[in-house]
């Protein structure tokens, strides 16, 4: 059973690696990925830096579509108490992985998100996004034009983002977090696994602060 799960890792890490390797062959641009960055039986060596003290206890992995209004809910309702209570006390950090799949702009939205990423600028670009969200799935708030505009208003390099969004540069990333999703019985957004030492528990949809608090505080 052990060879079987090391053969198993190995060939997941081989995976990940060509992706990267893809992504990097397409641009003179250096992707930075930690290609052994895994949480629980999630690779999330293609989603976002983590949020939070990467030491922490606890790793809450996002999965969430840009374009999902429960997400949107979630982000101004839930969120911030997560941030305070549990991520800048170094309780827990976070990653977001994408699940792009609700509309024709969602997986450009993602990539894009990774284009502020190589300006040192993801979760400014994140947030913006996810306050900037329209009720109409694919109205246009976030098609290229507008992901464009969204990086001019935090000052990015527009060259270089233009370049990275117009190549699909993090096309093959974003799909990859997406199959994560699926690998991992998440089939709509929002969805979270709260993974810590002893194993990890998964959330469906846009809960309450006080189901998060539930599951974290005996995982502290």
């Amino acid at each position: 059973m052990h060879k079987k799960a090391v053969i198993l890792g190995v060939i997941v890490v081989a995976i990940v690696a060509g992706i990267a390797a893809s992504i990097s062959s397409s641009t003179s641009e250096t992707v930075n990925l930690d290609m052994g960055r895994t949480h629980g039986t999630i690779s999330t060596a293609m989603g976002s830096a983590i949020l939070g003290d990467p030491s922490a206890p606890i790793t809450i992995v996002e999965f969430g579509d840009y374009q999902c209004h429960q997400y949107y809910n979630w982000f101004h309702n839930t969120k911030p108490a997560i941030t305070r209570d549990y991520i800048e006390t170094g309780k827990a950090n976070l990653v977001f992985v994408d699940l792009a799949v609700l509309g024709n702009d969602s997986p450009k939205a993602a990539q894009a998100s990774y284009c502020a990423e190589d300006q040192g600028m993801y979760w400014d670009y994140h947030g913006l996004l996810y306050n900037s969200q329209e009720p109409k799935i694919d109205g246009g708030w976030a098609n290229s034009e507008r992901l464009k505009a969204f990086a001019f208003t935090l000052s990015l390099d527009m060259g270089l983002f233009e370049s990275c969004l117009d190549s699909g540069k993090y096309s093959k990333r974003v799909q990859y977090n997406i199959q994560q999703a699926r690998d991992n019985g998440v089939h709509g957004t929002p969805g979270f696994f709260i993974v810590g030492s002893d194993g990890q528990q998964q959330i469906s949809g846009a809960q309450p602060f006080s189901v998060f608090k539930q599951m974290l505080d005996p995982m502290i």
